[in-house]
């Protein structure tokens, strides 16, 4: 059963959904949203991670804007509402917030003292700043969008990232790829998987362009990453 707790910081108040594993102390991985909020789909990922032994927290990094979203991608009203959210959402608040969240997990009595993320969609985006902007111990970027505008900041990694592209992903055109692979091939900090075939968010579970496999493949990388550099 997951919980609710409040993430504070000096802008204000906000809230996370977490899920506990069962061992008393163990790494945290903060899940990193998708246009659509903490819904059922980031919900469950975030349940998977506490299943797999993390602390999983994911926050809502809408509540600037509107506190509490929870939409999908089913209805054409609903893909607007998430595209309106994603023009107002401000990147380096989002980074504000993902540091205090990052901060308040680490001093979590149930947390070993790493904290890692994981994120999806405009999650992806922020999961790479994470890794360049935070402490985070180890970042997952799935398909982010407009990290070939940021890859000027790779000099600054702090920790490691691995970075899951998709090759025919409509919101990151073919260019931004090669760039983003150009920019990043070659640094000790970046691992980056391509997945031929696959569009924007194969991994989400019942969405238009899932695909199980590359998505369990991707999954199973992810938790090799994580425990590598979490434990």
């Amino acid at each position: 059963m997951g919980e609710t707790i409040t993430i504070k910081t000096s802008d204000g108040s906000f809230s996370a959904y977490v899920a506990r594993p069962a061992a008393a102390k163990a790494p945290a991985v903060v899940v990193i949203q998708e246009i659509f909020g903490v819904n059922a789909v980031m919900r469950e990922i975030t349940d998977g991670l506490a299943g797999q032994g993390y602390l999983a927290v994911c926050p809502d990094l809408f509540w600037r804007i509107e506190p509490g979203i929870d939409i999908t991608d089913k209805s054409e009203a609903e893909w607007k509402r998430a595209f309106e959210l994603f023009n107002a959402f401000d990147v380096d608040k989002g980074l504000d917030d993902l540091a205090a969240t990052i901060a308040q997990v680490r001093a979590d009595p149930g947390c070993s003292g790493k904290v890692g993320d994981v994120g999806f969609c405009l999650g992806g985006l922020l999961a790479f700043l994470c890794a360049t902007r935070t402490d985070a111990d180890a970042s997952v970027s799935y398909y982010g969008v407009g990290i070939e505008g940021k890859t000027d900041e790779a000099a600054g990694l702090k920790g490691p990232v691995l970075l899951h592209i998709a090759e025919e992903d409509g919101f990151v055109p073919k260019a931004a790829q090669a760039q983003i692979i150009d920019a990043l091939r070659g640094n000790p900090k970046v691992t980056i998987h391509t997945y031929p075939g696959r569009d924007h968010a194969f991994a989400r579970p019942g969405g238009e362009h899932y695909h199980a496999g590359d998505a369990q493949t991707a999954g199973e990388r992810s938790l090799s990453f994580l425990k590598a550099n979490l434990g």
